[in-house]
Parts: structure tokens; C-alpha cells; sequence
């Protein structure tokens, strides 16, 4: 169902992306580029080049897949791998609870600015300052295992440098999420618009990913209980 939900506000997206084009017509810049591709408009199209997107998606991809075999889904040696790569994880009780009040949820936390960042420092490791790096915060005790890998995926992909992940996107996206008719998301520009379809894009990977994990490993573990009940039939 979220799954669903997601593909259908992701659609709703590029229905309003494809309206702001045809509004502002030729007052728009000729080009936008993020970290990985470069979008060209004009009055009646636009055309993406992402051939580095595209490679990166499916390097996070495959690379994610098998990091996930050889540490069989299990989220705390998924924990070891972010911690090996430079990126904080904290465990603190009643995580939750704090992280909802700055507009957060468990898992990855992307770069924050301002009073919130100092705040989630305070709240992680008593440093005082105004900006944070990305880390994971959860709430102490067992990680739900394909909630980490969607957010393991993440966080991948934000390693990888797959666009969608940076501070004032994020803080579009998570307006989106809460409140897809937020009155504010109306007066983004085209730049902030495709921005934000990439936050979506990269949100809608990580969900689809992990799904398909799900199912794997599921069909995978009723064919074995047929097996060893002797009801399968190959």
C-alpha cells in the first residue's frame, strides 16, 4: 500500500513538473544539472541526459545486493559496513520520540542546518554546531531488517552521489511526504521541482528494492518449508 501510494505521488509530481514547463515557457534557464545529469528545456520539452545517473543507479544497485547477500540482510553487520565507511550510527533510547519532534524519523538523517542540526547534535554526541553530516539515529534495541535495508539503500545511493539528497531538497521532500497539497511546494522553481522528483525517485528505489528482497526471501523460504514438508513440487 505504501508502495502504491508512493508511485502514485510520484506521478502527481511529473504531472506538476510538466505543467510548471508549459507555464513559464521560455522565461525558464536553458539548462539544469545536478551532481550526475543535466536536464535541457525549452518552451515545449524537456530532454534529461543521465547516462551517469543511469550507471550509478545500477552500480547501487548490484553493489547493494551483494552486500546484503554476504551480510545476509542482517542490520547489525549492515551497521559495521556504515560505520567503516565514515558515517555515524546512534543508538539512543527513545530516539524516536526526539527525532519526531525535529521532523525526523529513525534511520538515515541527511544533512540539517541551523537550530535543528544543533539540536540533533546536542542530542547525538554534545557537539555544538549549526550543520550535521548524514547519520543513522535509532531508537535502542532490534532494527527491523528490511526497514535497514531500505534505508541501508539510501544511504548507498547518497554514498554513490545519486542526486536528490541535499539539504534544501530533503527539506522539500520531507514537506512533500507530510503534505503532498503543501501550499509552498507551488512556488518552487523548475531547478527545485526536478530536484525534488529526484528525492522522490530515490525514495521510490530504495522501497522498490527492498519489497523485492522481501519477496525473494520469502518465496524462497516457502519453497524450502514445501521441501522439507515434502510438498513441493519442481
Amino acid at each position: 500500500m505504501k508502495n502504491l501510494l508512493r508511485k502514485i505521488l510520484y506521478y502527481c509530481l511529473s504531472i506538476k513538473e510538466k505543467a510548471i514547463v508549459y507555464r513559464l515557457g521560455g522565461s525558464l534557464k536553458s539548462s539544469y544539472r545536478n551532481k550526475t545529469s543535466k536536464t535541457i528545456i525549452s518552451p515545449t520539452e524537456h530532454m534529461t541526459l543521465s547516462l551517469q545517473t543511469e550507471k550509478n543507479r545500477e552500480l547501487v544497485r548490484k553493489n547493494v545486493e551483494d552486500i546484503v547477500k554476504n551480510c545476509n540482510n542482517d542490520p547489525d553487520k549492515l551497521i559495521e559496513y556504515i560505520n567503516a565507511a565514515n558515517t555515524k550510527v546512534y543508538k539512543i533510547k527513545n530516539a524516536e520520540k526526539f527525532l519526531k519532534a525535529i521532523g525526523e524519523e529513525e534511520g538515515l538523517v541527511c544533512e540539517l542546518k541551523g537550530l535543528t542540526a544543533l539540536y540533533l547534535n546536542l542530542f547525538t554526541n554534545n557537539k555544538f554546531s549549526f550543520s550535521t553530516q548524514p547519520m543513522f539515529v535509532f531508537n535502542t534495541g532490534n532494527i527491523d531488517p528490511y526497514y535497514m535495508l531500505h534505508q541501508f539503500y539510501k544511504w548507498y545511493s547518497l554514498k554513490m552521489n545519486l542526486p536528490g539528497f541535499d539539504y534544501k531538497t530533503q527539506k522539500n521532500f520531507k514537506k512533500y511526504l507530510k503534505n503532498v497539497n503543501d501550499k509552498t511546494l507551488n512556488r518552487l522553481s523548475l531547478e527545485e521541482t526536478l530536484a525534488l522528483t529526484e528525492a522522490v525517485t530515490r525514495d521510490q528505489e530504495a522501497t522498490d528494492f527492498a519489497l523485492s528482497y522481501l519477496q525473494k526471501t520469502k518465496g524462497s523460504q516457502n519453497v524450502h518449508k514445501k521441501m522439507t514438508e515434502g510438498g513441493a513440487s519442481i
